[in-house]
């Protein structure tokens, strides 16, 4: 998956790579060829007592140094460059496949484990490519020209080549193998540390209110314990790496001081020989060194891209046509013809055969016990879910046919948990129309009966929001929530249980105000509050997924028993009447 990923998103930056691999290689050519000056220089400078030979030479390996230095740096800096936008493209698709996914992808896959790995499973595999490009393209290059040189002074030493390096690559290899399993948990365990941090910091006032502070802290230290108790295993194994790379040089410069001193003593070999020989060996096995350090963070980033590409490899249940319609014959109109919805693997379906029609300035209202699927029902005109069986229609076309910015342009959604994003007032509001004015914003706001707390708040329509809407209400959040869905002016408006934090008068007021911005519009409305939904011109009673009841609040009251049961747990059996 490692290898895929890169060939992937590294394709456009292939020219670069080149550049890359071209001027690392020239480095390390001319870093091979210093050993050989430096030996010339004492068996043809020093030995002789050639003065002049020495300055010659010596300003030949000043000038290989500089060079070297200055294609490092260039090098490095490319090298850099396309590390970084290459991790900008991978956490780029990642949104992007993310933001297309269907409720039931985000809740399969998890939202802390997508954030998890949109940032530090991309960052994983971001530090590899960049550790590769300013390392392992030179690392072969010293390992073999460094073989190739070293034998070219003396072949009665490979032996000490082809004795140490096996021997470092068997202990490398088998630490790595046993780091994947421990990265793999890892990564699994912060997906937990998010998930627990998320749910606290959220619910940050269900934990004050229940007293619930030494539990949650608890909590945290037990997975930010588990986090820290798989890196320091990976750390332990990875820590053998280094020393063991450095054993091997030191043990292997000391055997090649040894035998060599033997070679020259017997007049086998020259002094300088014996010296470039040993800066070979020590360049090898340095080499080998580099690609451990690579091959150490080869694991983690090999379980990140598993991780990123079963993002990338999710199919969105919901996609958007071909071919898709973009004008409409009706206005302001949604239909249900036979539609059902079920979750894959799931018993039984969510919603059975659900038909019903909602017309131009109409308002339907759907009301059911927890769990009927009153939600869901609503989430399926918007798309958020597609049908599994029937079709949904909006002013005419089948949802599922319709351009998705077209469907979007025409709906109007106020969900059951309003989300406010941090900024302003009034960037929310504008958040669904851009373009709209001061005037409409503050019309919108009174409609919504937001418009004098906003009014109060420091600043008025730039007044701060922060992220989630935290800093104002429940019923604040709702009723901007409310004005923001009338600053789009659409031909639909879903309200999902948008009033149930507003008090009976502000609900009764909003509701009055509604009625004529809504007029020329199609209303669908959950509630839970029988007020609220009474004067609806037609009410749709759901049990189990089914429709049990269809029609005006009367007859409702007079030939629907679910609805009458409650009716009567809501409101006195006589005020009913």
């Amino acid at each position: 998956m490692l290898v895929r990923l890169l060939r992937s998103h590294l394709r456009p930056y292939r020219r670069q790579l080149l550049w890359v691999v071209a001027l690392q290689s020239a480095q390390a050519v001319l870093g091979l060829y210093l050993p050989r000056l430096n030996a010339r220089i004492i068996d043809e400078g020093v030995v002789t007592g050639d003065t002049g030979f020495i300055w010659r030479m010596g300003g030949l390996m000043l000038l290989c140094t500089l060079g070297q230095v200055v294609l490092t740096i260039v090098a490095v800096y490319i090298g850099s460059q396309v590390a970084m936008a290459y991790g900008r493209d991978v956490r780029r698709d990642l949104f992007d496949r993310v933001t297309g996914f269907s409720a039931r992808e985000v809740g399969t896959l998890g939202a802390p484990s997508l954030i998890t790995r949109i940032t530090n499973d991309v960052q994983q595999v971001q530090m590899l490519v960049q550790m590769s490009l300013t390392m392992i393209v030179s690392a072969p290059i010293w390992a073999i020209g460094g073989v190739i040189m070293a034998m070219r002074e003396d072949v009665g030493l490979s032996w000490l080549l082809f004795t140490s390096i096996p021997i470092l690559l068997l202990i490398v290899g088998n630490i790595i193998r046993l780091m994947v399993p421990e990265f793999q948990r890892m990564q699994d365990r912060i997906d937990g540390l998010n998930r627990v941090l998320r749910e606290q910091i959220t619910g940050m006032r269900v934990v004050r209110a229940f007293v619930r502070e030494p539990q949650e802290a608890v909590r945290f230290a037990e997975a930010n314990d588990a986090v820290t108790e798989s890196a320091l295993r990976s750390g332990r194994l990875m820590s053998f790496m280094f020393p063991t790379a450095i054993a091997m040089t030191n043990f292997a410069s000391v055997a090649g001081v040894w035998f060599g001193s033997n070679r020259v003593a017997s007049g086998d070999m020259q002094v300088g020989a014996m010296v470039a020989y040993i800066t070979y060996l020590v360049q090898i096995l340095m080499s080998v060194m580099m690609s451990t350090f690579i091959a150490s963070m080869w694991p983690r980033a090999s379980v990140s891209a598993d991780r990123i590409i079963e993002v990338l490899d999710t199919p969105s249940s919901v996609v958007a046509p071909a071919t898709p319609v973009t004008s409409m014959p009706q206005r302001a109109t949604v239909q249900f013809i036979g539609a059902s919805f079920g979750y894959p693997g799931a018993e039984s379906d969510v919603l059975h055969d659900i038909t019903f029609t909602c017309l131009p300035g109409q308002t339907t209202a759907i009301i059911g016990s927890t769990g009927s699927g009153k939600t869901t029902l609503l989430g399926l005109v918007p798309r958020l879910f597609d049908v599994t069986g029937g079709r949904v229609l909006v002013n005419g076309v089948d949802v599922r046919e319709l351009d998705p910015t077209r469907l979007g342009e025409r709906i109007g959604l106020v969900p059951q948990k309003p989300y406010l994003f941090s900024g302003t007032v009034a960037s929310n509001l504008r958040y669904g129309r851009p373009e709209a004015t001061e005037d409409e914003m503050w019309h919108a706001l009174e409609v919504a009966q937001a418009a004098d707390f906003v009014r109060a708040m420091p600043g008025g329509l730039e007044a701060s929001i922060v992220q989630g809407g935290s800093n104002v209400s429940g019923g604040q959040r709702q009723r901007l929530a409310i004005a923001r869905a009338l600053v789009r002016r659409p031909d639909i408006y879903l309200f999902d249980d948008s009033f149930s934090a507003l008090d009976v008068a502000t609900d009764a007021r909003l509701r009055a105000a509604l009625r004529p911005e809504t007029r020329d519009a199609a209303v669908l409305l959950v509630g839970q509050r029988v007020a609220t939904i009474r004067h609806a011109d037609q009410i749709l009673v759901l049990e189990d997924g089914r429709i049990v009841g269809l029609g005006s609040h009367d007859e409702l009251l007079a030939g629907c028993a679910t609805y009458q049961e409650i009716v009567e747990s809501q409101l006195q059996t006589e005020e009913a009447a």
